[in-house]
């Protein structure tokens, strides 16, 4: 019969016929863990039911366009624990950072040069760069997923009736010379959700919800290892202090404010405008 001193040992001991190695490793691992903890707090029974409830609710808010687990543990820093143990990308090769909850539906596909941001409203702005492998090679056809908030800091997932699907999002296939570009807005800051449990756990522990100003890249390319990473608005609000714990000072890029009336001829924007230039290297896989 199982008590304090030996229940975790008969728990163990009930997986070792487990027959994935892995699966065992990871499952004995949570099972001490978890042990470890409540025996360190003295969880109280309250508490216990406090607990299933939080996660029921956070399961609860998920939906196809809506993924509150994510977002769990975007907040509680374990997304950003997890791409960082598993980034393998060498020296000189772009970082990776979160995934984040937004990630939910299929980007459209584009041409290089169209613009993403099919509700106006926000500061025109180009991003262009170029994806190389990491010794400065070219990568022509490669890939590249982009979603962002528009200028009110939503995502179009969020605001179905106001933002039509797509918005903020492109897939882009880079030309010959691995180059990119596209139209869309100067991102802003903006909070995460925070009508869910979430933003509870957010208000209990004394928390801001916001995000500083930033557009998601994935890339990839045959023969490389994907990348999934964003850049930041250099001078953005909450640089130091991401609700996700998200920014490394290498993705902190300057959306350049252009005054030239060719230049925005050239990229079919208003002038003036800003301009994002951020190359994505990539590690032979």
């Amino acid at each position: 019969m199982a008590d304090e001193p030996t229940v975790t040992d008969e728990v163990v001991a009930a997986l070792r016929d487990t027959g994935d190695p892995r699966l065992r490793e990871l499952l004995t691992g949570l099972v001490r863990h978890l042990h470890a903890f409540v025996r360190e707090t003295r969880l109280t029974q309250e508490e216990w039911e406090r607990v299933i409830g939080f996660l029921t609710a956070t399961g609860q808010m998920c939906t196809d366009t809506r993924q509150e687990f994510i977002l769990l543990s975007d907040v509680l820093g374990l997304s950003m624990l997890v791409e960082t143990i598993n980034d393998r990308h060498g020296p000189g090769t772009t970082e990776s950072t979160v995934l984040g909850p937004f990630h939910m539906t299929a980007s459209p596909v584009r041409e290089l040069g169209e613009d993403i941001d099919l509700v106006g409203g926000g500061e025109a702005c180009v991003v262009s760069g170029q994806v190389l492998s990491r010794d400065g090679t070219p990568l022509p056809g490669a890939v590249v997923d982009v979603w962002q908030a528009d200028g009110n800091g939503f995502y179009d997932v969020q605001q179905p009736d106001v933002q039509p699907a797509g918005n903020g999002r492109g897939l882009f296939t880079a030309d010959g010379e691995g180059r990119f570009w596209f139209r869309t807005c100067v991102p802003s800051p903006y909070p995460i959700p925070t009508d869910g449990p979430v933003g509870g756990l957010l208000r209990a522990t004394g928390r801001h919800p916001y995000r500083p100003a930033h557009i998601h890249f994935i890339a990839s390319a045959a023969g490389h290892t994907p990348v999934t990473t964003h850049i930041f608005v250099a001078g953005s609000d909450y640089l130091d202090s991401d609700a996700v714990f998200a920014v490394k000072p290498g993705l902190v890029t300057d959306f350049a404010p252009v005054d030239d009336p060719s230049a925005a001829g050239e990229f079919g924007v208003a002038n003036p405008f800003r301009h994002a230039r951020f190359d994505l290297v990539l590690e032979p896989s």
